[in-house]
C-alpha cells in the first residue's frame, strides 16, 4: 500500500533547475527519475517509530539565496571557533544554507589529485567520477521514498574523492550552516577514497536560526576501496522545528577500514540509518554514537554493520542521555551473512535517563548466518549510578555538578573520537547545555 504524495514541485521545476544549475543531462534525467517514482515508493519503516504522520515533502522552497563568505573573517563566531586553526584552514568547504559559500583545499592536494568540492561542482567538472558513484554502489534512488526525494531535489552538498596511494594527513572539514527559517534541505555527500589511501573528513550541520517545519533529507555515502582507510566525524545540532532523515553508509572492499565519530544532537524529530557494510575480507568497520534528547521530540537511530567478507570486524558504540520526555529508540544490528567465516559482531548500547517521562529503548540484534564467528552484544538502560553520585558527593561536589561530570563521562568514549579539536569543543558545549 502506498500514500499519495503531493509535493510542491514538479517536473518541469525540477527539469529547469537541473539545467540552471548547469548539470549534465544524466543528472537531470537522474533526477527525474527518481521524481516519478516519488509517489509509488513507501516510506522507510524504523523499528518501534512510526513515521507516516512527519512532514517529509510540504516544502515552501527550494533554493535560499544565501551570500557567499569572501574569507574567515566574515564568520559568524560560533562557526569560527569549529575550524582548526592548527591546520590553517587549508582544506575546508562552507555551505550556507544551500550555496557554496566558502572552499579551500591545500595546492599540495590538488597536485596529487584529490578532489574536494560542492556537489554542483563536480556534476560539472567531475561528471563523470560523480555518476560513477552518485546512488550506484552505497544506496539507491528507488529503495524508498526518502531517497528517491534526495535525488530528485538535490540542493546541496560535497563530493570528496582521494587517489590511490595518497594519504591526506589533516583533516578534510566541511560546515552546513542553517541560516535562513526558509531553508529546506536536501543534501547529499560522497567520500571516495581509492585503494590504499587514508583520509579523515569532519562535517558539521548547524543551525544558528529556529525553524517551524522545515525538512533536512541528508544521505552521505563512502566508499573504502581495497585497503583504504576513512575516519568520518559529524555533528549534528539542527532546530527543533527541522525534521531530520539522515542516512550515512559506507561500503569497504578488501582490507579497508571506515570508522564513524556521530554526535547526534538535534532538537527536532529524526531518523537515522547509519549502515557499514563488509564486503571485502579483512575488512573493518566502528561506529561510534552519542545521543542527547530532550523536550518533547522523538528519534530513532539505527546502526547496522553486514559482514560479507570473511575476517571481517564490526563494532558499534552507542551513549545516549535522555531528559524532559524526549524519546528516543537505539536500534543496533550485527548480521554476519553466510560465507563470512571467522568474523566479528560486537555492539554496546547504554542509555542514561534524566527524568521520570524520558524514553529510550535499546534494541541489540545479532542475524548470524555462518558458524564459524563471534558475536555478542550488551545493554544497560537507567538513571545515574547513585554510588557514582555520592563518591563524588562525598568529595565536597554539589549533586548537580556531580550529575554534570557524570554524564560527560558517559558521553566521553565517543567525543574523544573526534579528530578535530573545535569540533570536539563544540560538541562537548552542546552536551552542556541541553543536559543542564
Amino acid at each position: 500500500m502506498t500514500t499519495e504524495t503531493k509535493l510542491p514541485f514538479n517536473v518541469d521545476f525540477v527539469s529547469s533547475f537541473s539545467k540552471e544549475m548547469g548539470e549534465p543531462a544524466w543528472l537531470e534525467a537522474f533526477r527525474l527519475k527518481a521524481l516519478s517514482n516519488v509517489d509509488t515508493l513507501p516510506l522507510p519503516r524504523p523499528d518501534k517509530t512510526k513515521i507516516d504522520k512527519w512532514n517529509f515533502t510540504q516544502i515552501n522552497s527550494h533554493i535560499v539565496k544565501s551570500e557567499v563568505f569572501a574569507s574567515l573573517a566574515q564568520l559568524p563566531t560560533e562557526i569560527e571557533a569549529l575550524i582548526d586553526i592548527e591546520a590553517e584552514n587549508k582544506n575546508l568547504y562552507i555551505q550556507r544554507n544551500q550555496t557554496p559559500a566558502f572552499l579551500t583545499l591545500s595546492e599540495d592536494l590538488k597536485e596529487k589529485g584529490v578532489i574536494f568540492t560542492d556537489i554542483f561542482t563536480a556534476a560539472r567538472e567531475h561528471g563523470d567520477l560523480l555518476q560513477k558513484y552518485l546512488m550506484t554502489q552505497v544506496t539507491n534512488a528507488d529503495e524508498h521514498r526518502l531517497t528517491a526525494l534526495n535525488a530528485a531535489l538535490l540542493n546541496g552538498g560535497a563530493f570528496l574523492y582521494v587517489p590511490k596511494n595518497v594519504e591526506v594527513k589533516q583533516p578534510i572539514q566541511a560546515i552546513y550552516i542553517h541560516d535562513n527559517a526558509e531553508t529546506n534541505l536536501f543534501n547529499h555527500v560522497i567520500v571516495v577514497a581509492e585503494e590504499n589511501s587514508a583520509v579523515t573528513y569532519v562535517e558539521n550541520y548547524i543551525s544558528t536560526v529556529e525553524s517551524t517545519n522545515n525538512v533536512f533529507n541528508i544521505i552521505t555515502e563512502v566508499i573504502a576501496s581495497a585497503n583504504a582507510k576513512v575516519k568520518y566525524g559529524a555533528v549534528d545540532t539542527l532546530a527543533k522545528g527541522i525534521t531530520t532523515y539522515v542516512n550515512r553508509r559506507g561500503i569497504c572492499a578488501k582490507d579497508a577500514r571506515i570508522e564513524w565519530a556521530l554526535g547526534l544532537m538535534n532538537d527536532g524529530n529524526t531518523i537515522s540509518d547509519n549502515t557499514t557494510n563488509l564486503l571485502g575480507d579483512g575488512s573493518f568497520g566502528d561506529t561510534k554514537t552519542v545521543v542527547v534528547g530532550r523536550g518533547d521530540q522523538i528519534q530513532n537511530f539505527t546502526t547496522k554493520v553486514v559482514h560479507y567478507g570473511r575476517y571481517t570486524e564490526g563494532y558499534i558504540l552507542k551513549h545516549g542521555v535522555m531528559k524532559d520526555s524526549a524519546t528516543s529508540i537505539f536500534n543496533g544490528i550485527g548480521k554476519i551473512e553466510h560465507g563470512a567465516i571467522k568474523s566479528n559482531a560486537n555492539q554496546e548500547s547504554h542509555v542514561l535517563m534524566l527524568s521520570e517521562k524520558a524514553r529510550g529503548d535499546a534494541n541489540p540484534m545479532l542475524l548470524i548466518d555462518e558458524d564459524d564467528v563471534m558475536a555478542g552484544h550488551a545493554t544497560t538502560i537507567g538513571r545515574v549510578d547513585p554510588v557514582q553520585l555520592y563518591y563524588l558527593m562525598s568529595r565536597g561536589i554539589r549533586k548537580e555538578e556531580a550529575e554534570r561530570l557524570i554524564i560527560h563521562g558517559f558521553l566521553a568514549p565517543v567525543v574523544n573520537q573526534l579528530p578535530i579539536e573545535g569540533v570536539k569543543k563544540q560538541l562537548t558545549e552542546v552536551i552542556e547545555r541541553k543536559v543542564r
